[in-house]
């Protein structure tokens, strides 16, 4: 059986350019998750506010407006020249907050600020991430490659979670700062040793785009094909759902789950944290196994639905133990979900347009910030328990009516949606 399993895990590292770039991308990504636990809990700290600790999650992906600009700068320019100048950009802010730690200078309002900028960029980190794997590797390898791309990801949120509580707790902002800046430079200096990858077969590219004049041009043209693509169309949908109604409960408000309804402190912030990306990478190593094994279109919305009520559980839970069980679980669900969705996306577009329709997925993630927002409204207003279950009810209501309106595209065991 091993032998049969063996090749899908692992066949990518056999790949020059996806070695180097996936281990930038977990470096990337585990100084990404380091930093959002330092600062959340910095600013619940400063501030006691939890309206402030949703605008501060709320702001890390202000830049959800411009993915598509920045995916239609890779299509042009090359995914690798875009990856690397994103990571260039995230450890200069870095270290001006490492200085800015160790010369007393910081405080909540800095903090807001500089993650407004990280925010510009960072939302497209993931969607140009995958697009440059998709040039790298053949289709019949990326859902195995992808769900070991998201490895890196999800391992960062157990490590990266834990070394930065810690850290914090134990050293103090700037030293864990420290740690934070150089993961980023290292991150970068990986990611530049990635070759810019070959362009696809002309058999396999399907229709190109004729020559382009110009950058506005072209994201109006990229608009229109999603628009008249309906598994894209319905992913697209699907990505903004679960960024306005699932998201929210986890990403923003788990340090004042943590503070306010557990009654832990910045260590146990950490623990919980884990719990929930270990759940994410066990989903992501089993996709990687499964690989052409999977029906992307049919998983993506059954695991949705087994999010959101994973979800309910957590939502309503009254201890850490509970909370941490129904965090793996949610965990483990989201990542089967939304792995299957990326591979759908990738494969159901043309390469030439695989920057922009992942940078129109980037701008999908625009349902947090909103959601994150009127989280944090309610939970002062009718406690977390309540809004949890109001975000999950919306969130499986709008669920099933996507797979009513796409059923033929999304269901159909021969739908593009479903190609292995």
């Amino acid at each position: 059986m091993s032998g049969v399993l063996r090749p899908s895990a692992l066949t990518p590292f056999r790949v020059r350019n996806f070695r180097y770039q996936w281990s930038g991308d977990l470096l990337t990504s585990w100084a990404f998750e380091m930093e959002i636990l330092i600062l959340g809990w910095y600013v619940l700290v400063e501030t006691n506010s939890v309206l402030y600790l949703s605008l501060f999650g709320s702001l890390l992906y202000v830049g959800t407006l411009v993915s598509p600009l920045i995916g239609v700068l890779g299509d042009r320019v090359g995914h690798r020249i875009v990856l690397c100048g994103m990571r260039a950009f995230y450890s200069v802010l870095a270290a001006a907050l490492m200085v800015l730690a160790f010369t007393d200078q910081l405080d909540a309002l800095v903090v807001l600020v500089i993650s407004g900028l990280v925010g510009l960029i960072r939302p497209s980190d993931l969607g140009v991430r995958a697009a440059l794997v998709s040039q790298t590797l053949p289709p019949a390898q990326l859902m195995g490659a992808m769900g070991v791309s998201r490895t890196t990801s999800d391992s960062a949120r157990i490590a990266g979670a834990l070394a930065g509580a810690g850290l914090f707790a134990a050293l103090g902002m700037g030293p864990a700062y420290v740690v934070v800046t150089l993961f980023y430079i290292a991150g970068l200096l990986l990611t530049l040793q990635v070759r810019e990858p070959y362009a696809a077969d002309a058999a396999d590219a399907g229709p190109l785009r004729p020559a382009r004049p110009a950058p506005l041009s072209d994201l109006v043209q990229g608009f229109v094909y999603v628009w008249r693509s309906p598994p894209l169309l319905a992913g697209m949908f699907l990505a903004f759902l679960v960024n306005l109604s699932a998201f929210p409960l986890i990403m923003g408000l788990l340090p004042y789950v943590a503070r306010e309804i557990y009654g832990l402190d910045q260590t146990g912030l950490g623990y919980l944290a884990a719990g929930f990306a270990a759940g994410a990478l066990a989903g992501s190593i089993l996709l990687s196994i499964l690989g052409t094994r999977i029906r992307p279109g049919r998983m993506m919305l059954g695991y949705a639905v087994a999010w959101y009520v994973a979800l309910l559980f957590y939502g309503h839970a009254q201890d850490a133990v509970t909370g941490f069980i129904a965090l793996v679980v949610a965990g483990f669900t989201q990542s089967l979900s939304l792995v299957p969705l990326s591979v759908m996306l990738l494969k159901v577009s043309s390469p030439s347009y695989r920057g922009l329709v992942m940078g129109v997925r980037m701008l999908a993630i625009y349902g947090l910030p909103i959601g994150l927002m009127g989280a944090g409204a309610m939970v002062d207003a009718i406690g977390f328990p309540t809004t949890a279950l109001l975000y999950c009810s919306v969130g499986l209501v709008f669920t099933g009516l996507i797979a009513l309106i796409w059923r033929k595209h999304l269901l159909h065991s021969l739908a593009p949606a479903n190609a292995p």
